[in-house]
């Protein structure tokens, strides 16, 4: 089980980049997103495939920090795949749109704003995916001011 908790809490070993795994982890789900777009899934299927990945992603989380014997460790990067997914949730984005939320995300995701970093003190894979959950909320409201803000730009 320890094998199958690492694939998945590293994204296939994506999170094994030797730099910025966390920005090829969000790269990840955002090439899974636009994957999910083209095949024409409902808004409801998109929400069921986050909360599913975030189930999964708290149950690895939990076991990866415990076999690599420290909290959050950055190999862990299906946290940042749902927090991309998040991001641009219900959101009809264009390619600008796409590549807007996937920066957004990363700085945020790295900024970690209140309260994500005290969200982030949560036990085991639950602090793992809540805090990206959260700045993935934070980015597609952001997104969503820009999109009302400037529109057309990114949709």
């Amino acid at each position: 089980m320890t094998r199958l908790a690492l694939l998945v809490s590293t994204v296939g070993g994506i999170g094994y980049a030797p730099v910025a795994p966390g920005t090829f982890g969000s790269a990840a789900g955002l090439v899974l997103l636009l994957g999910v777009r083209a095949a024409g899934w409902p808004a409801l299927a998109e929400l069921a495939l986050i909360a599913l990945l975030f189930a999964i992603g708290s149950w690895s989380g939990s076991v990866a920090e415990q076999h690599f014997g420290r909290t959050d460790p950055g190999y862990i990067v299906l946290d940042e795949v749902v927090g991309m997914l998040i991001t641009l949730w219900l959101l009809p984005v264009n390619t600008t749109g796409a590549v807007t939320g996937f920066l957004l995300f990363r700085v945020l995701d790295i900024l970690k704003p209140f309260p994500a970093r005290r969200i982030e003190r949560l036990h085991g894979g639950l602090g793992v995916m809540a805090d990206d959950a959260l700045v993935g909320i934070y980015g597609n409201l952001f997104l969503r001011l820009l999109i009302w803000w400037v529109p057309g730009w990114l949709t």
